[in-house]
């Protein structure tokens, strides 16, 4: 009996070890799946059973709770549309969402460094970035132009740090503020100058009839008298010459906020082309230049407004055309697809003198020009009609490599 007991004892023991082990692996490994049975060992072994049943359910309730907690997060962060990276410091990028992709037209960023092949700004701004700094960056993906505001913010978690950036793309924000700002000048500038320049005309003018009618009604003896008014109304003449001419001036850039509503209707890019070298066909032939178009797919079709896209061609012909001044061998290129956010882009390029980079970011500034003869709206209505359109117009160019006009519909 006593070697029974000793036996049973030695039996219970190792049960009761091997249940505390099943229980604690259960814990360090998060298998909360299982459940303890008694066997019939009596009722503190019933009892055991029980609790550790209960503390299992427990730690498998609060394993759901954090799983829904973090897929509510993850859903939260896959829903916003600003983008949001978080990585450690070397770079390793641990949660990415859509907006990511969307925005830099990637599949997966698993490091920093990837980002080389978008822009090395952008993946060098990332990496230097520190908590509470903002950062503008300024890249082109699939030809369309971003810029990036970025925002940074650091944590810890399970001792690293990472680092928490948003990215948010506010090129059309400050192109439509932009604009804005430049036709309220306008509106202001041209009402007090007209305001200021017209009674100037009108009164050159009556003075110019009061000194006819007193040539009429009075015989001049003096050829001094006739020298002297005679160099009046060539002065007044003069007056209102330039008075008219400065009206007409300011008239031509009234034009800038007066850009009619588009009226959008379907027409086909390959109509568009062949208008425009309708019109351009003397101008080319002159000076020898020879036009490339393609379009992918053939038949691609645009919503927008002929007339006014019509008007953005040709001032970008015009401009390339002038480009390949003196220029044996010059072409343009007429190119139209779909990119991969499934937006129309047409492209104007030139193998001509390229654009110098200080000039790059004023080019579309109403009044700015770099030609002689140029007047300095071209451009600016373009960008205005491309952002009636909720389009977008921006240009890549090197000094001696011509230069590349983007449309974005």
């Amino acid at each position: 009996m006593l070697l029974a007991q000793v036996i049973f004892l030695i039996r219970y023991t190792e049960q009761t070890n091997r249940k505390l082990t099943h229980f604690f692996e259960s814990i360090r490994h998060s298998d909360f799946m299982g459940s303890f049975i008694d066997n019939e060992m009596g009722k503190s072994f019933d009892a055991l059973s029980q609790e550790m049943n209960e503390v299992l359910d427990a730690f498998k309730r609060t394993k759901t709770e954090k799983e829904e907690n973090f897929n509510y997060l993850l859903t939260v962060i896959q829903h916003v549309s600003i983008g949001v990276l978080v990585f450690k410091h070397d770079g390793k990028v641990d949660v990415y969402n859509n907006a990511v992709k969307r925005l830099l037209q990637v599949k997966h960023v698993r490091n920093i460094q990837e980002l080389k092949k978008i822009s090395d700004e952008l993946s060098t701004t990332l990496m230097e970035i520190r908590a509470g700094e903002k950062k503008l960056v300024k890249l082109y993906v699939e030809d369309e132009l971003l810029q990036l505001s970025i925002h940074a913010t650091e944590f810890l978690m399970r001792g690293d740090k990472y680092l928490l950036v948003s990215l948010q793309d506010i090129h059309p924000e400050l192109e439509q503020k932009e604009i804005e700002s430049w036709q309220m000048l306008i509106r202001v500038l041209t009402h007090e100058i007209m305001n200021s320049i017209t009674p100037i005309s009108s009164l050159a003018s009556t003075v110019q009839d009061i000194i006819r009618e007193y040539q009429k009604n009075h015989e001049l003896s003096s050829e001094e008298d006739i020298e002297d008014l005679e160099n009046i109304e060539s002065a007044i003449a003069t007056i209102e010459k330039r008075s008219k001419g400065l009206l007409n001036f300011v008239e031509l850039y009234r034009n800038l906020t007066r850009i009619p509503k588009p009226h959008f209707r379907y027409f086909y890019i390959e109509d568009m082309f062949q208008r425009q070298m309708e019109l351009m066909n003397s101008k080319l032939e002159n000076q020898n230049i020879k036009v490339v178009s393609r379009i992918f797919p053939s038949d691609l079709k645009l919503l927008a407004d002929p007339d006014l896209i019509d008007q953005v061609m040709i001032n970008l012909l015009l401009n390339a055309i002038d480009a390949l001044n003196n220029n044996r061998d010059g072409m343009i290129s007429l190119t139209a697809s779909v990119n991969m956010n499934n937006r129309t882009v047409i492209e104007v390029a030139d193998n001509g003198i390229g654009i110098n980079q200080d000039v790059m970011d004023k080019i579309f500034m109403p009044f700015f020009t770099s030609k002689k003869t140029g007047s300095g709206i071209g451009l600016s209505l373009s960008r205005q009609i491309m952002q009636m359109h909720k389009g977008s117009i921006s240009v890549r160019s090197r000094i001696g490599n011509g230069a590349t006009f983007t449309l974005v519909f």
